[in-house]
Formats: structure tokens, sequence, C-alpha cells
């Protein structure tokens, strides 16, 4: 018995051609118009842009709270942005960056610049090359505890840029090129403005100072513009008092140094002495009094700073080694072993070398009138030699115990036309004022400052007496 087929369903032949219809307008549709995400992925700004604000910027459109509502027809890329998008992208150096390292080494006690490198991986190899790329890029070695390395390594492992902060206003840097390492040294320019310190003597200059928020080189700077008319070893009293209007230098509001002293007044057992700074027409500055007399003598009161007196001027001393009466022409001021020495006054040297009983001896000749003798010297400073020209306050030497001494400390002598004199007791002459042609200029100068000084002093008593 045989089975008839099955037969496939009949459809009207009107619902036929009605499927036919729609199936070929879909099939338009999707060939007109692709879907949104392929037309997202088609255009430039989906690609570049990915907030609404900079959708907005580009098509000048308002920003609305939703992106969904920027109408999308609308986003099209300006010529500008569309030239930017074409330029070719260097993917070699995109891919470098990406890989570029970074690392910091500081530098810890017993350090050197070997053991740096090889904190982050690099050889010995480096440092030497690092080392003999210039004269200037041997400071590196020379390392401090606490200093910071900044290393920029290059995909390989290799040093691509070393960077190292020297203080707050500079740093070194170096970079290799295609000639080796290049050494740079960058400084930053901060800010100049001045302030007011006043400090009252109890004890000591320094102990004053460092409550008054001066700083080491301030104070030394402060002893010397008045060392000419004040001996800071044997002439401060308790209760002495100073003022000082100094350039303050600060970056992002930060105090990263001080400057040169502008103004000051020392009053010392009563007497007061005012300092102001001047730089003449040709460039040179100096200081002066209020009026415009030179602060700076021929010579100056004391060649050490801060030292003790301890034997002075005498016809009749006892020699403490000889143990015979016997004429001291000279000052003895005790100080450390290596505390410097300065020069009194310009002039020449006359000997450099060995004098007996004296050891170690500077003698230099002043002018026609003027002879100094310094001794007991552990060592010369570099340059002084036998016709070598000194400056006043240069550093001849070092406190020492050469010749028949009892102890570290200069033997200090002064002599006028041959003559030995007590240089303490010595009125010093003096070294020219003002020019006429400048002291309009000076006294414009001058008098703001001292104004200044006045009216801080009187604010700072006024508000200690509330």
């Amino acid at each position: 018995m045989i089975k008839s087929k099955s037969k496939a369903p009949l459809y009207p032949k009107s619902h036929l051609l009605a499927a036919s219809g729609v199936a070929a307008l879909l099939s338009l549709a999707l060939l007109v118009f692709p879907s949104r995400e392929v037309e997202a992925k088609k255009t430039f700004l989906d690609l570049r842009l990915d907030t609404a604000a900079e959708l907005a910027a580009v098509q000048e459109l308002p920003l609305t709270n939703s992106q969904s509502e920027i109408p999308f027809e609308l986003i099209q890329p300006t010529e500008e942005a569309q030239a930017q998008f074409n330029e070719p992208v260097d993917v070699d150096s995109v891919e470098v960056e990406a890989k570029s390292l970074v690392k910091e080494v500081v530098v810890a006690n017993g350090d050197t610049l070997s053991t740096v490198f090889a904190k982050v991986g690099l050889p010995q190899a480096t440092v030497h090359d690092v080392l003999a790329s210039s004269k200037e890029a041997k400071q590196l070695a020379r390392l401090k505890v606490g200093q910071r390395f900044e290393f920029e390594l290059d995909d390989q492992g290799d040093l691509a840029k070393l960077r190292s902060p020297l203080n707050k206003l500079e740093n070194v840097q170096l970079e290799r090129s295609d000639a080796g390492y290049v050494f740079k040294k960058e400084q930053l320019k901060p800010d100049v403005n001045t302030a007011y310190a006043y400090g009252r003597i109890d004890s000591s200059l320094f102990l004053a100072a460092k409550r008054a928020g001066l700083t080491h080189n301030l104070t030394m700077d402060l002893a010397n513009v008045f060392g000419y008319d004040i001996d800071f070893a044997m002439d401060i009293r308790k209760g002495d008092t100073f003022e000082v209007v100094y350039e303050q230098k600060t970056i992002a509001g930060e105090m990263v140094g001080t400057g040169n002293i502008l103004a000051a007044r020392f009053t010392n057992r009563g007497k007061s002495y005012t300092a102001v700074r001047y730089t003449n027409k040709q460039g040179t500055s100096s200081y002066y009094t209020a009026d415009g007399q030179s602060m700076r003598k021929a010579f100056i009161r004391t060649p050490v700073d801060f030292a003790r007196i301890s034997s002075r001027f005498s016809n009749g001393r006892k020699h403490p080694i000889l143990n015979k009466i016997r004429a001291h022409k000279g000052v003895d001021y005790a100080a450390p072993h290596g505390t410097p020495i300065k020069s009194a006054g310009d002039g020449k040297v006359l000997l450099a070398g060995r004098k007996g009983g004296y050891g170690n001896t500077v003698v230099i000749q002043h002018g026609n009138r003027y002879r100094t003798l310094y001794a007991h010297m552990q060592g010369f400073a570099k340059g002084v030699r036998n016709g070598a020209s000194v400056k006043q306050g240069q550093i001849i030497g070092y406190i020492g115990t050469t010749g028949l001494s009892t102890g570290p400390h200069l033997h200090y002598e002064f002599q006028v036309d041959g003559v030995h004199v007590d240089p303490l007791g010595l009125k010093l002459p003096m070294a020219d004022p003002i020019a006429k042609s400048e002291t309009q200029r000076f006294l414009q100068l001058s008098k703001p400052l001292m104004a200044r000084m006045d009216e801080e002093r009187a604010t700072m008593l006024a508000m200690k007496a509330e």
C-alpha cells in the first residue's frame, strides 16, 4: 500500500506577495541606514571626544543634563579637529613613552654614585659614561645624605634622563642624546621681598640673631658690615641691640633663602651705628652711614671673627714658653684650629712662610705706612704667597699652633711707619664717602630705609607694651 506524500501548507497568493514586499523594504533599510552602533564607529567625535562638554564645544551646542539629549545627527567633526585626527601617529614613540620607567633613590649614609645607580639596576659602565661626559657632570659624585635622584629608564633599562635637586633654588639634569649625555643646571628665579628683624643681645650675637630669625650667613654679614667700628670679640655687651632690613627670597610663598642686608642699625654700649647698602653708577656696592660716610675703613678692626682675646698688646708680658719678660707687640686671638684668618686691609704679601718662633707667618704691606703680621698659622690659603696681592677681608690662612705657641691662636701685629702699635687702640683711617654727584640718589634710598626701621621698631615696641 503506497502512502501519499504530505503536502506543504498552501497560503493565499496575496499573503506571499505582502511578505516579499516587507522583506525587500527591510533589506533596503539596512543597506541605506546602518545601525547607530556602526555609524558611531565611523564618526570621528565618538573616537576623540568623551564628554558632552567636549561635544557641545565642537558644535557650539548648549550643554544639557544628559549626553543622550544631544542630537546625534548634528555631531560632526570640525575641519580643524578632522585635520588633527587625520595626522599620522608615530606608534613607535608612543610605545617607548609607555614603556619608560621612572625610579627615585634617596642618598643614604655611605652611598656613592655607583651604589645609587646600582639601586635602579644601572651598571658601573653607565656611571663611568656619565662622569666622563663633561667636567660639570663630575659634581654628581659629590653626594649629600638625603639628596634625591630621579632616574628615567628606557624600555631596555638604560639611563635616558637623570635629575637631582641640589636645593630649593637649583637642580641638575642629565639627558642622553645621540652624542652622549648632556649636563644642564636649572636655576629657579625666586621672588625677592624685604623683611625686618630686631634683636637684643643677652649673651651672644649669634643667639640673639637666631631668636630674631636671622640665618647664620646674615649674622656674619651683619658683623662684617659693622666690623670696622665694633670689635665683636671684646666690644659686645648685654643689652646691645640691632635692627636689619634684608632681602628675603621666596618661591610660591615659601622662603628659600636670603639676600643682601639693605640697611641696619647696631647699638653698642649706648652708641648707635647705621649702615645702608648702596650700588653706585659703576655697579660697585658698599655700605655707608645714613648720611653717606663710608662704613669701610682702610683696615678692619679684627682679622678673626668672634675670637676670644687671650693676650693684649704689652711692653712687659711674661712669655708663656720662654718664661721671660718680653714685650708682646701684638694681640692674641684664641680660636679653634682651622678658623679662617682675614687680611686687615688691601695690600701685598711680603712673606708667606716660616718665621722663627712665629711659625707659619704672613706679613702684608699696606701702602707706604702700614704693615700687618699674622703668626702661628696652621696653613696658608690658596693663592697666598710672596708677592701676591690680597684684598681686605680675604682669607689668608687658618688658626694653628705652629712656632712657640701653647694653643691654637692668632698672633696679630700692626705697624705704622715701622713702629709697633696697639691695633685695638688704633684710630683707623677712613675710606672715601659717597661721591657728591650721587649724594641725592643715595639719600633717596637711605631715608625710606631708615624710616622703615623706625616704624617697624615703634610698632613692635607698642605691641609688647600692650
